[in-house]
């Protein structure tokens, strides 16, 4: 099935999402993916689906800056799962990107790969940015005029949560020179909750690891105007991983000369 399931709070947002490939395609493996500030797992609905229709099983968890207790049991759990195929992939967004590398860095989890979107870097990671208008805060997390839509109309999303600080142990604890599982790191240019050259800093020591920009990308790559282009890159990524011997090329961009 390739619609989303989802479990839901007392409020109403999802706790967890789910897809899974299509019933005719063997599964590939599995992404746990954790959404980021003031989020829900529902938000990611066109991620979940392309990245299912390509046979791999995805599950979305909560913000852990409102659950982290929550989120990590679901973790574990979704981790434990023998119907959830190999390789296991922690992904996160945002927040939830600070919070897998801290997770995966510290040994607390183990997954055979990491997908970072948007991991925060530079100061504002631990002090936040001051005060935003909804309208700006809304501009900054994405591009697409389909997904700013539905955030403003989605009762269920935490307005201001952007401009909350990240706890400092998740940035501390998140050093990716502890990650021996390879890494890719996916960033917006034009991301100003976590600029550029901060980001590109924290990727420089891990042992294997890519970094994709996304020309002229806000926070949310996933979820930007460019999600189409986010989500190949992460199944490129899914299906080298797949090899089990690092992160070998499968397609080369070849010069005529």
């Amino acid at each position: 099935m390739t619609s989303a399931q989802l479990a839901t709070t007392a409020a109403d947002a999802p706790a967890l999402a789910a897809w899974d490939n299509p019933p005719a395609v063997a599964p590939r493996g599995t992404v746990i993916l954790i959404a980021g500030r003031g989020e829900h797992p529902g938000l990611y609905e066109r991620f979940g689906n392309r990245i299912a229709f390509d046979g791999y099983r995805v599950r979305v968890v909560g913000d852990p800056t409102a659950h982290e207790r929550t989120v990590t049991s679901e973790i574990d759990r979704l981790l434990a799962d023998p119907d959830l195929p190999a390789p296991r992939v922690l992904a996160g967004s945002d927040a939830g990107a600070a919070f897998a590398a801290a997770l995966v860095a510290t040994g607390r989890v183990r997954a055979d790969g990491l997908i970072l979107v948007g991991l925060p870097g530079g100061e504002t990671a631990t002090t936040g940015i001051g005060e935003w208008e909804w309208e700006t805060e809304l501009g900054e997390r994405t591009a697409c005029p389909t997904h700013q839509a539905r955030l403003d109309a989605d009762v269920s999303v935490r307005r201001g949560a952007l401009t909350v600080p990240i706890p400092r142990s998740w940035i501390v604890d998140g050093d990716l020179r502890q990650v021996a599982v390879p890494v890719l790191g996916l960033h917006g240019t034009a991301d100003l909750l976590s600029p550029l050259p901060a980001a590109r800093e924290r990727y420089a020591g891990a042992p294997v690891a890519e970094f994709v920009t996304i020309d002229g990308g806000k926070h949310d790559a996933l979820n930007d105007a460019t999600h189409r282009t986010a989500a190949a890159v992460v199944v490129l990524f899914l299906e080298r991983l797949r090899t089990g011997t690092g992160l070998p090329a499968i397609a080369r961009w070849t010069p005529w000369s």
